[in-house]
């Protein structure tokens, strides 16, 4: 058997299990945040962050597989190198999302004040609650999340961990959303022209 296609038979089985009872499921490895969003009747969007550059003020927004970001952070925000991060070391950076999705991830880690990759523990904190903590060392260093309840609207990222202070500033590479297939909108839109015309007779 291939790998592709245990990767896919796992992330289905986690599906099925974690569809019986509404839950958070927490992702490290990105090969598998994506087949499961997959298995879930999902395709995933990305935001590269590569069209940004420079210092921005709180409220940026950008846009993805047509989910719209909303980026802040105590002190503004501060992008390059196709990372987008915050301007103070430190500083909570907070991505609210409009829809609200039901999957999402990133590539997260910590920079110093000229983009170098800075080992550090992150966490990474939904609206509801539901986190993760962990050490990040790269660029590649991934956590997503995919709700089978109630729908994601916000994602924050917070460094820690090293000396000395004032050093750590936390950092996005890729931003991914699980979206609705184009073929699962078409569907729900014919569904709602046949649900509107068997109320009308």
């Amino acid at each position: 058997m291939s790998i592709r296609i245990a990767l896919s038979a796992a992330a289905m089985t986690v599906a099925m299990t974690q569809a019986a009872s509404a839950a958070m499921v927490t992702f490290t490895n990105n090969t598998l945040w994506s087949a499961f969003t997959v298995a879930q009747g999902k395709t995933v969007a990305t935001e590269s962050f590569d069209a940004y550059n420079g210092f921005y003020a709180n409220g940026l927004t950008g846009n993805a597989g047509g989910i719209q970001w909303t980026a802040s952070a105590p002190g503004n925000l501060y992008a390059g190198l196709g990372y987008m991060s915050t301007n103070n070391a430190e500083a909570l950076l907070t991505f609210t999302l409009s829809p609200s999705v039901q999957g999402v991830a990133g590539n997260f880690f910590a920079t110093d004040a000229s983009f170098g990759i800075v080992p550090a523990i992150i966490g990474v904190t939904l609206a509801d609650g539901s986190s993760y903590l962990g050490y990040a060392a790269t660029a590649a260093d991934f956590v997503g999340f995919y709700s089978t309840g109630a729908a994601i609207s916000s994602i924050s990222i917070s460094v820690a961990g090293n000396l000395p202070a004032g050093t750590n500033f936390a950092t996005v590479n890729n931003l991914y959303f699980a979206v609705p297939a184009p073929g699962a909108v078409a569907l729900i839109g014919v569904a709602g022209l046949i649900g509107g015309s068997r109320k009308r007779r």
